[in-house]
């Protein structure tokens, strides 16, 4: 789908109706045997009809009523019931869905759209199971701080499974111990837990060569020589001679790539690996580094533990069975460690990996080279919507290891984030058949650019800009200049949804789990409005800038775009502080704006959020506070400072704090007694079930629709006892409201390919929504379910 916008539009009135039928039909109605009848009432008398005819034409892979019957539905029901932990009947269905798919219609990939919460970790364990009982082995690429949380579910869920974990330093030696077991036939279910960091990482080189003095037409020359055959290493000139490398720049020539020596007979690599930290460390002094990574022991704890115990001991303990170290006694019989103490190591400890081995060397790459193709019969990708991107390097990573897994299941809660292109490269690594059968392959340079345009202008939204200029007048007649732009905007189209999306994907709503299993969950959109002081001084910088950024694109200068955009967007948080707006090539200031607010007196939005806080508090709910700025505009000292004058207490959540830690930091902070807890919600978008916080605000969202709908959902997840709430609070008549209304809208677009009309807090901002046919469509369609 394409839209154009020129810059000047002329407006045209509709043309008078000929008959009140025509005027009513116009008006949204539709004229039936003379009747008119509105569309509303048209949809809900004939709605159930058309829908019956849309599942005859789009009949789904699995029916629940059908397939209860098979013998297949019965013995995947009976490995489910097998499990230590039983999902529940939503999930079940789900699970069966996603093995027929797979297993019974041979389909190379599925995809899981659940909403967060949901359980999805546990289905992809369970359709494992089922999977494993056809095809051994199932490879999990997860996020590398959820990289323990699956092992732990996976122990917790499947009886006697084997979970290696491929994550740390050691994972190369692991990877030859697997490659050493090939042959090997176990019936025991074995999981691989990969962590999606390490599984692009390659291994550290640098180029290897010999210095030879070597003699030639009278002259001593340093040349690099081959450090197995030591023939001298050659380079071709300009003109296409061979000289010998010189020495002096042997290190940069051999820099760009892994090379090997082209001598006859030879072929020895030019390069060796570097280990990561060359400085060599003795047993003692890597096991006590490794304890005090470890709560509660500092330098004087572990000197003592290794004084008493040993180095050999504790690093035993550590390397291979960790929980052994919270019970080790002393020479009295006593406990080492307090129960507080062994609490805190325990959640600690789920995350903790220990190696004496070291070794790099990417886990694709031995993946793709070492073993089997199918030696995985499943692959899991947790988090899939993270690999959507062309040109990075955990999608190609991905890409590879679904080509070399028999068979793949993406986990997502969000497929796409609103625009056609974030499935486009998606697809094309987990089913690339169906993307070259409708003409979406790379060009020959092995180039996307121009699929990935045409897989737009089909299935998406691009903006054709027209901006027609006077050009110099010639000698006979006034030339004119007519360029054309090119964007892309929310919006996917229907069939794109029914070719690519329903086909391969299993859908599973929260609600649809367990009336039980959840509390209500609201979304609230509330506009705040500017202090006169406020809005005057803000008013009068965007004046300012616009005007400037005007007269900057007129000339083709486009750097000031974004400066402007984030002034304008972060200036209502954070005018308790002046603002000097620069050129950010010039250096020149475009806009000097003092602080409006002190640093003790709460601005608008920081009112609201005291009140919310004093309510909850009142109701014994704690508070998640989403804030996005840092740095120089620091908001959240700012937030935790102002709440804390209130009497709250609060702690802020930094990016210092290592992904995998994060839940245990979030537990030591409740166990603390907090109020509420500061952060940005991209630290906390994935893994972390925050269910002691109901209550969520957004001071600012930012403009990715994976981060907000992920983070919005951190604590309504199954487990959850109290009612979620979550506020979205905007400045009125301000760039944030913008922000918000184009967030509404990718959310729309992103949940219309979950099978969801979405009924969000920022859907009230999504004013396109009333003009749409289809929408009002899809609403009347969905209400007949």
């Amino acid at each position: 789908m394409t839209t154009h916008d020129t810059p000047k539009a002329a407006l045209h009135s509709a043309p008078a109706a000929d008959s009140p039928n025509e005027a009513s039909a116009a008006a949204g109605g539709t004229d039936l045997y003379g009747e008119t009848i509105a569309l509303g009432d048209f949809m809900r008398a004939f709605g159930s009809d058309m829908l019956e005819q849309v599942k005859a034409s789009n009949p789904p892979v699995y029916l629940p009523a059908l397939d209860r019957q098979l013998a297949t539905w019965r013995h995947r029901t009976a490995v489910m019931q097998g499990l230590r932990r039983k999902p529940f009947a939503a999930q079940a269905e789900a699970v069966q869905a996603i093995c027929k798919l797979l297993l019974d219609h041979g389909e190379p990939a599925a995809v899981l759209n659940a909403e967060m919460g949901s359980g999805k970790t546990m289905m992809a364990i369970c359709a494992a199971a089922v999977v494993q009982q056809e095809a051994p082995r199932t490879l999990i690429v997860s996020p590398p701080h959820l990289v323990y949380k699956w092992r732990r579910e996976i122990l917790e869920t499947v009886p006697g499974a084997k979970v290696w974990v491929l994550n740390g330093p050691d994972t190369l030696r692991k990877l030859l111990s697997i490659r050493a077991a090939l042959g090997l036939q176990t019936r025991q279910p074995e999981f691989f837990v990969l962590g999606r960091v390490r599984m692009r990482m390659g291994f550290h080189w640098r180029p290897s060569f010999v210095v030879r003095k070597l003699r030639d037409q009278g002259q001593t020359w340093a040349t690099a020589c081959c450090p197995d055959c030591m023939q001298p290493l050659e380079r071709e000139d300009a003109d296409g001679n061979r000289l010998w490398l010189s020495a002096e720049f042997a290190e940069a020539a051999l820099s760009d790539r892994r090379m090997q020596c082209t001598s006859k007979g030879c072929g020895s690599a030019l390069w060796t690996l570097i280990r990561p930290g060359t400085a060599k460390q003795s047993m003692r002094e890597i096991v006590g580094a490794a304890l005090q990574q470890l709560p509660t022991i500092g330098p004087v704890a572990a000197k003592r533990l290794l004084n008493t115990f040993g180095e050999e001991l504790l690093g035993g303990m550590l390397e291979d069975n960790v929980y052994e170290f919270l019970n080790l006694m002393d020479e009295n019989g006593d406990l080492v460690f307090n129960d507080r103490q062994a609490r805190r190591m325990e959640r600690s400890l789920a995350s903790f990996e220990f190696s004496i081995g070291q070794g790099g060397y990417q886990a694709t790459e031995f993946v793709k080279r070492y073993l089997p193709k199918h030696y995985f019969g499943l692959l899991v990708v947790d988090e899939g919507h993270e690999y959507k991107n062309e040109g990075s390097a955990q999608g190609q990573a991905m890409g590879v290891l679904a080509s070399q897994c028999r068979k793949t299941l993406l986990l997502t809660g969000t497929l796409m984030g609103g625009y056609a292109d974030d499935l486009f490269h998606l697809l094309w690594r987990i089913n690339p058949a169906v993307m070259v059968q409708d003409g979406f392959k790379p060009n020959a340079r092995g180039s996307f650019g121009a699929a990935t345009m045409a897989f737009m202008r089909e299935h998406g939204v691009l903006k054709d800009v027209y901006k027609e200029t006077s050009s110099g007048s010639h000698r006979t007649a006034k030339g004119k200049s007519l360029t054309v732009r090119t964007s892309k905007a929310p919006g996917f189209s229907p069939l794109g949804i029914l070719r690519y999306v329903l086909p391969i994907t299993v859908f599973l709503k929260l609600k649809e789990i367990d009336a039980k299993a959840l509390p209500a969950y609201e979304e609230v959109f509330e506009p705040i409005i500017m202090l006169e002081a406020q809005a005057k001084a803000y008013r009068r910088m965007a004046i300012s800038l616009v005007q400037i950024l005007k007269r900057a694109l007129a000339l083709g200068d486009s750097t000031l775009l974004g400066v402007v955009m984030n002034v304008l967007l972060a200036w209502p948080d954070c005018c308790f502080r002046s603002e000097t707006v620069k050129h950010p090539r010039t250096k020149a200031v475009l806009h000097l704006q003092p602080a409006i607010f002190n640093e003790t007196t709460a601005m608008p939005k920081e009112q609201r959020l005291l009140e919310i806080c004093r309510q909850e508090k009142l109701q014994g709910r704690r508070v998640l506070i989403y804030t996005i700025y840092s740095g120089t505009r620091d908001t959240a000292a700012r937030v935790r400072s102002l709440l804390e004058v209130e009497g709250f207490k609060v702690a802020v959540l930094r990016s210092t704090v290592d992904a995998a830690k994060r839940g245990d930091w979030v537990a030591e902070q409740v166990d603390r007694g907090v109020d509420g807890i500061i952060c940005n919600p991209e630290l906390v978008k994935t893994g972390l079930d925050l269910l002691e916080f109901p209550t969520i605000v957004f001071l600012q969202t930012g403009f990715n629709v994976y981060t907000v709908q992920q983070a919005a959902r951190r604590s309504w997840r199954i487990g959850q006892k109290k009612p979620v709430r979550v506020h979205f609070l905007g400045y009125a008549e301000s760039t944030q409201m913008d922000c918000l209304k184009l967030m509404g809208k990718k959310i729309a677009v992103s949940q219309s390919t979950s099978g969801e009309m979405p009924e969000s807090g920022l859907d009230v901002l999504n004013e396109t929504q009333g003009d749409s046919l289809e929408v009002a469509l899809a609403r009347e369609l969905m209400a007949q379910q």
